[in-house]
């Protein structure tokens, strides 16, 4: 199978601690490049969300974001810290004494104070692991779907070679007619001119231009690549280098024959030619 380097992926988690959403994005890209968007609590998980990545895909651009809202709700209720409250008023009453001020202690300042009041701590560890689960749940979608449309642009490359295959066999057709075409005209215009060449002579420059005009190579050239091409294909896995280098030896074929090219049949083949390559690079640039 074949894989695009576009896709998306979105998956929610809903636990008692609250809810998650992950999206993933890609675009294309040379190489892979990964990026994140998560919450400061769960920085940690980016060197292991990035090595998932890593033995996921191959290429693209791909951005990462997790979403998370906590559920007040679980975080229980407020519970005092007494022997730290006992603690800071004892220190306050001690500060009034030294000062020799005496003032009521301000209850709502003792229970500003760091670590007074105090809330169940959530289990981070169990939270890490279900958002790990259910970023695996969403890498396997994002990967099925960059499958899904690697499929498509698998279909459209095969049809493509096929047309290119069509245009091959019309050119070889046509070659034979379009070289006794131009010895003919090459002959009524010594004829025109009233030009007496030796028969020989005529002979070898006639098989010297045949030798220029001759394309035949380009056109079994072409049927190697297409042959290539489809194996390729088949193959499957990270292949978008592969097709790429393919389609500059499309282009080079094509542009020889359209260099040779004499006869309106052969240019049409060779501009449609063009056109199908083309329409080949341009879906392949989104290939893994």
């Amino acid at each position: 199978m074949i894989y695009s380097m576009t896709a998306y992926a979105r998956q929610e988690i809903k636990a008692d601690w609250g809810t998650a959403v992950w999206e993933i994005r890609s675009v294309n890209q040379r190489y892979l490049e990964t990026y994140f968007r998560l919450p400061e609590q769960f920085r940690s998980l980016e060197p292991v969300l990035r090595e998932r990545f890593r033995k996921g895909l191959a290429r693209g651009k791909v951005e990462c974001m997790l979403r998370f809202e906590a559920n007040n709700a679980a975080k229980g209720e407020l519970s005092i810290n007494k022997d730290l409250a006992a603690q800071v008023i004892h220190a306050a009453n001690e500060v009034m004494e030294l000062t020799g001020e005496t003032s009521r202690i301000n209850p709502f300042q003792v229970m500003q104070w760091p670590g007074v009041m105090e809330t169940p701590e959530q289990d981070l560890d169990s939270i890490n692991q279900t958002l790990l689960a259910g970023f695996d749940e969403a890498l396997k979608e994002f990967i099925a779907a960059r499958g899904r449309e690697g499929d498509n642009m698998k279909a459209l490359i095969e049809q493509r070679l096929d047309a290119i295959q069509v245009e091959a066999a019309k050119v070889r057709a046509h070659m034979p007619t379009v070289v006794n075409w131009q010895r003919e005209r090459i002959l009524a215009r010594f004829e025109e001119a009233k030009i007496d060449l030796d028969a020989t002579r005529v002979e070898q420059e006639l098989i010297l231009l045949a030798q220029k005009m001759d394309v035949a190579e380009e056109l079994d050239r072409l049927d190697s690549h297409v042959k290539e091409t489809y194996a390729t294909l088949k193959k499957g896995g990270a292949c978008g280098r592969r097709l790429d280098f393919m389609m500059q030896e499309f282009n080079r074929e094509s542009n020889t024959l359209a260099s040779k090219s004499i006869n309106t049949e052969v240019t049409a083949s060779a501009v449609e030619l063009k056109v199908l390559i083309e329409q080949m690079r341009e879906q392949i640039q989104n290939i893994e």
